[in-house]
Order: structure tokens, then sequence, then C-alpha cells
């Protein structure tokens, strides 16, 4: 740490962003494979690689020189505004570069327009229920934003792409020629991640609504309209580290929606140059999103600032703490006995049978989920990729979780850090991680742990700088505590468990990332029956058998809803609810009666002290 501050923030950036750069150059030689060899194949697949052929294309690209000398004269000439030239096509590599990531923002500006409007609908019912004073004992938000969350952009690229685009009619599904076409894209990405940002900014909501400012301003008679806007507006700066997030991973990591629409953006010319070994087109892109990732990390940092104004610096904030923990339900298992039943039985049947006169079969009684291209039972395979799927998704989210809290309690080390992974790509980082361990089951878990912790980072980071300014932990500090007991009693009982809920909510998209890497050929291989192994070789059937790709996504948002809805905690369906009942009307009416302030009562009755002092 005190190297770390001795270089400073910027230069530490720096260190990384070249760091990142150099395993760009040398990803080629890390892999253990011929440069040129690839090169050839990418320029032309009929061309016999000959030692000749081989030996021209070392010769005019400079490769006897080695990684150190060419990424030397790569450098060299970005200095000068020059990028190079692409070793597949010759042309110059920035003006192609600068096109893309245009098209990139372009599309992540319409995918943010989408989750803000996602998000406000997502959150709709709290702040309508705050307004009204009547969020007490409210349960966590429905779970059809779960269902939604968990979607996987690529399915619903391919849903929409299918339905609304080739059998409506409505709206053109590939290209890139006008504003018509970047809606159906814009929903695919903006739908999941405005349902994500909707829950997180739901989880914090009672809290703001709870504090001393809130309950004053309801007793002196202020609309509730207006307090909702300050609770949203109280809410917001701890998710604008997050909102700086997507903004890199919608334009960098959208690469299955740009090749489902044949969209020219970044993510798809960076994966396209990173399979193809095209080094200068690769650096050039990788350079671009950290750029961007340093400046949409800033602006977010500079924005929360500006929203909570001197009251970060003044240590005069309240701590967001839920008022009463959310109350308990069943829905975690009712959800989790569906996908166990689920499972079960399709463990009692054979993922492995070819059946080539039973080929794209709708469910049946003999195959309750269809068939897929090869005949096999859909839930059969669903079944048997249970465990596999389930095992290492919860080991990769409790190891970014775990790395994401360590590393965002030390925001002088992970701000920087977290930027610079942040502009990689899982599926870059797949391809890093192959590289260097070879590929192999254990590296689809390394490589999106790699990058999965950087949510949860920055989500701890945020929450942690709103903490510490809080007025109780003013408090306790001058009351002579000393910083592990503040970390200990205070921090982290306040961080963890909104974290822990990021977490649960960020699982299924763990597993969807862990078999998109397997589908590249980093990890699980067919016949492998993991979940997202089985969308991904579905959705060319998508619009033939559409139960082949909607059963392993419904048990994908299945396994979202367990996870999301057992957040807020489990109660048995026999428990006391009875008890529960005989008691609440005492309880409530020992209740201080400026927290339940009657709309008929007049506004100048109700004393602003006495909300404030007896506030929880």
């Amino acid at each position: 740490m005190t190297v770390v501050r001795g270089l400073g923030p910027p230069l530490w950036r720096a260190v990384l962003a070249g760091a990142l750069l150099c395993g760009v150059g040398l990803l080629p030689w890390l892999s253990r494979t011929d440069p040129a060899l690839t090169v050839l194949k990418a320029r032309s697949a009929e061309r016999d690689p000959t030692p000749e052929a081989l030996e021209a294309i070392r010769a005019q690209l400079g490769l006897d020189a080695g990684p150190l000398e060419l990424l030397g004269r790569w450098l060299s000439g970005l200095v000068r505004g020059d990028a190079g030239r692409s070793w597949i096509s010759g042309a110059e590599v920035t003006p192609s570069v600068l096109q893309a990531l245009g098209v990139s923002l372009l599309l992540m500006a319409g995918a943010l327009a989408v989750a803000v409007v996602t998000a406000g609908a997502v959150c709709a019912r709290t702040l309508r229920l705050g307004a009204r004073r009547e969020l007490a004992g409210r349960p966590s938000a429905g779970t059809g934003s779960a269902f939604l969350s968990t979607l996987p952009d690529f399915l619903t690229a391919s849903v929409l792409a299918a339905v609304v685009g080739v059998q409506l009619g409505w709206l053109p599904a590939l290209g890139w020629y006008g504003p018509r076409w970047m809606v159906l894209p814009a929903l695919s990405l903006g739908l999941p991640a405005g349902a994500l940002l909707g829950r997180l900014l739901d989880d914090m909501l009672p809290g703001a609504f709870a504090e001393p400012w809130a309950l004053a301003a309801a007793a002196r008679g202020v609309p509730g309209r207006s307090i909702a806007r300050q609770a949203l507006r109280r809410c917001v700066p701890g998710l604008l580290p997050n909102i700086g997030l997507f903004v890199v991973g919608l334009t960098g990591g959208a690469v299955a929606v740009e090749q489902i629409f044949d969209i020219p953006g970044l993510g798809r010319l960076s994966l396209q140059a990173a399979v193809a070994q095209d080094l200068p087109v690769l650096q050039a892109g990788t350079l671009a999103l950290v750029l961007l990732a340093a400046a949409a990390g800033g602006l977010a940092r500079l924005a929360a600032r500006l929203l909570v104004g001197p009251a970060l610096r003044d240590g005069a904030l309240s701590s967001l703490h839920r008022p009463t923990p959310s109350r308990p339900t069943a829905l975690p298992l009712l959800y989790g006995g569906l996908l166990l039943a689920v499972i079960a039985l399709g463990l009692t049947r054979n993922p492995l049978e070819l059946d080539t006169t039973a080929r794209l079969q709708s469910p049946s009684w003999v195959h309750p989920f269809g068939t897929d291209a090869l005949g096999r039972d859909v839930l059969a395979r669903v079944g048997h990729g249970a465990l596999d799927t389930l095992a290492l998704a919860l080991a990769v989210s409790a190891a970014a979780l775990v790395v994401g809290v360590v590393l965002g309690l030390l925001p002088r080390f992970s701000g920087p850090l977290l930027d610079t992974v942040n502009a990689v790509p899982p599926v870059l980082a797949g391809l890093l991680v192959a590289a260097i361990a070879g590929s192999g089951t254990t590296t689809p878990a390394f490589a999106v742990t790699a990058v999965a912790w950087a949510p949860l980072a920055a989500h701890t980071s945020a929450l942690l700088q709103q903490e510490r300014a809080t007025t109780h932990l003013t408090a306790t500090r001058g009351l002579g505590a000393g910083p592990v007991y503040l970390l200990r009693r205070e921090l982290l009982p306040a961080v963890l468990p909104p974290v822990t809920r990021h977490a649960l909510l960020r699982l299924p998209g763990v597993a969807l990332a862990l078999a998109a890497l397997g589908f590249l050929g980093l990890g699980a291989q067919p016949p492998s029956p993991e979940w997202g192994l089985l969308l991904a070789e579905n959705q060319p059937y998508a619009e033939r058998a559409p139960w082949a790709v909607l059963a392993p996504a419904a048990v994908l948002a299945l396994l979202g809803a367990v996870a999301v809805t057992a957040g807020g905690g489990v109660r048995w369906p026999w428990g006391p609810r009875r008890r529960l009942r005989r008691f609440a009307k005492p309880v409530a009416a020992q209740l201080p009666t400026t927290l339940a302030v009657p709309r008929s009562a007049p506004a100048a009755k109700q004393p602003a002290t006495t909300a404030t002092k007896e506030s929880p």
C-alpha cells in the first residue's frame, strides 16, 4: 500500500494499462502458437502453410524481431498517432478502431436509455410505497425483475431478431444503417442491465426513506413525490460506479449481440482480432477500452461527489441500513423445489442417447422438454448439466465476492485496478488465461473470476465511502474506537449484506459467462450438457425449435429467482404466521405517532424535532 500511494493513482493506472497492453501484445507467444500460421489462415484459409509462405509473412510483419521489439515499435508509432496497420487486411488501424468505437458508443447510449427506463420500472413500487410511508415490513421486489436480469443477452437478441425482426417485420434485424436498426440491440443489452441496476437501487431505497430527513420532511407535510425524488438522489451515488462499469461492459462486452445483429462494433472487432491474432488491431481496441474505462470511472466518481455534496467531507450522512430486515418469504423454497424437481427428473434419463428420427421434436409425454438437433432429450441434458454448472458458478461467485469485498476495502489500490480490469471483456480475459494456463476445465473459472470481482468491488467501495461519512461513525470514532473496531462492528455490517445480495444477483450471469467461454473452446466441450453450452448449441434452431433454447434459459432464470429471493430470508410455509399476525397490531399501536402521520392531519401540528429524535 505504501508503494502504491507513493506512485499515485495516475501513475499506478498507467502501470496497469501498460501491463495489460504488454499481455495482449505477447498473446501469440504466450499461447505457444506460430503467429505467422494464424495470420496465414486468417488471410486465406485455403492456402497451404508452406515454409516459404510462412517465412514471407514473418519477413513482412517483422516477427523474427520478437514480441518485445514489435511492442516497442507499436508504442513508438502510437506516440506519433499511428497505431500501425492490420496484419490481416493491411489497412490502417486507427480509422477502423475509431469507427467501431463510435458504433459501440451509440449502441451503448441506446442501451443505457433502455436500462434507465427498466430500472425505474423495477423500483417504481418501492418509490410509491415510500412516498406514502408504507414500506414497513415490505418484502423484496418481485421476481419478475429477477427473471429479466438473468436473461442472457444473446438469447434476448436471438428472440427479438427472430420474432420482432423476421416474423413480424416490425424492425430491422440485421445491419447498422440508422436509428431503427439500433432498437432491437439496445433492448437486448438494456433490459437485463436495467433489471439488475433496478434491483440494486430497490435494495437501497428503504434505508433512504427511513433517514431522519425523510421522517422530518414527512412530518412537516412535504409532498411524497418530493421525498421520493430526494431518496432517489440519495441512493444513486452508491450505484454510479456500477453504472460506469456497465458503460464499458455495454461497449466492449456486447460481442454476442453485435454478432447476432451484424453490428460493426468494438467488441466484435476486438474478438475477431484476438482470434486471428491481429495484434495491432487488438492492442488499439484494448487501449480504447482502457481509456473509456478510465473516463467512465472518473466521471462516475465526480458525479457521486456532486450529488452527495459536502456531506462526504463533513461526515453528515446517515447510514443506508434497512430500518427493518425485509420480510422472509417462502418463494425461495418454491423456486428451489421446482428447480430440484426438474434436475431430478433429468438425472433419470440418458443425456447422450441419439435418436436421429426424433430431431427437434416438440415437448411431449416422452420428451417433456422436447429434443435437440441430434434427437437427444433436452430434459436429460438439463438435469445432468446441473451439477457442473451450479457447482462451478457457486465457487466462482463466492471467490468473486471475497476478492471484491477485500479489494473494495482498499479503494486507493483497487480504483485504478478496477478500471483496468473492467476494460477487459470476459472473452479476451479467457483468451489471456488460456494462453498462460492452457485450455481446460479450470480455465473459464479463472477467467471469469478475474473479471467478476470488479462490480462487487465497485459497490463495496461506494458504500464504504458513504458509510465512513455517517454521523454515527464520526461519533463512534470520537469516543475512542479504533480502525479494527470500526471495520468489524460498523463498516462490514453495513457493507456486506447489500454486496452479498448483489453477488447473488450476478450468479446466473456467472454461469452464462462460464458457458460462453466453454463454447469458444476454453472449457467444457460438446457433448457436455453444461447449461450455457446447451443455449449456445441450440440457439441456431431458436426459430424452428424454441423449446430447446427456452428449457436451459428457464432453469437459469429459476436459479436467478432462487438466488434473488433468498437474499431477503426464507420463511417456511408452516411457520408461526398466526402468532405474528396476533402480535402485529399491538406492536404497531406502540410505535411513535410521528412515524405514521395520518394523511388528514394538519402539517403544522407534527413537530419535526420529535420525528428526528425518535427515528431509528
